[in-house]
């Protein structure tokens, strides 16, 4: 069984170091980490070199969240594929046997994990976070939810159903809505859990509100119409 951990990166000189070294601690599966990183300008790229990872690269003017993420996926050969924000750290040894666990049942196409806020964190961002992402352990069928800061995705469904490269954000929910129409179940695996200091909505940013809003409007539409709107 391969599995890799395709990591996204932008000016993450902060947070890095502390992913990477949380995933060198993990037992229970042998992987790799691959980086893609989009024009980071911080120390970032220096940081990786401490670490055993393949780095990929994406341009600004080609960048979209499921672009980056099909590109490092597409650029190693794995069966399992855990998805990770570069400003995300695991918070246990055990983080990605969690997640790989319930591909037992072959109608998993992807699992998505816990998100816990830090001391630090806005109250906004730790709000969002405690009620977006509770404690029992949930398979979806027809719930849509899914999130790629701290995810993984079976490989063999993603070759058929890549995430969308044209939509501004929220590639995850749209994948898990499209894998879900294929028969597919999503599952919450909170005991797969990592840090994610901003959450998932970052405090009150109304452009990126505004932003998420109009793509899952887009997403709810099928795919014809979505397309004919995008024209």
């Amino acid at each position: 069984m391969n599995v890799s951990v395709v990591i996204r990166t932008k000016n993450e000189e902060r947070w890095i170091d502390r992913c990477l070294r949380a995933l060198s601690l993990q037992v229970g599966c042998s992987f790799e980490v691959v980086v893609v990183d989009n024009q980071s300008t911080d120390r970032t790229l220096e940081l990786l070199k401490n670490h055993a990872c393949r780095l990929e690269t994406i341009a600004d003017a080609d960048f979209t969240h499921g672009r980056s993420i099909n590109q490092g996926i597409r650029s190693r050969p794995s069966d399992f594929v855990a998805i990770l924000s570069g400003h995300c750290v695991p918070l246990s040894e055990r983080w990605l046997e969690r997640l790989l666990a319930p591909f037992s049942d072959p109608t998993v196409a992807g699992v998505y994990g816990r998100q816990e806020p830090l001391p630090d964190s806005s109250p906004f961002d730790k709000r969002d976070l405690w009620t977006t992402f509770g404690l029992d352990r949930r398979v979806q069928v027809n719930d849509w939810f899914f999130h790629n800061a701290n995810s993984m995705i079976r490989r063999s469904v993603w070759d058929q159903l890549p995430f969308d490269e044209e939509i501004d954000g929220v590639e995850d929910r749209d994948w898990a809505k499209r894998v879900q129409e294929r028969g597919y179940r999503i599952v919450y695996e909170p005991r797969a859990a990592v840090f994610h200091h901003h959450g998932i909505h970052q405090g009150r940013d109304e452009k990126r509100a505004q932003r998420v809003a109009r793509v899952i409007e887009l997403i709810q539409k099928n795919k014809s119409e979505r397309r004919a709107g995008e024209a």
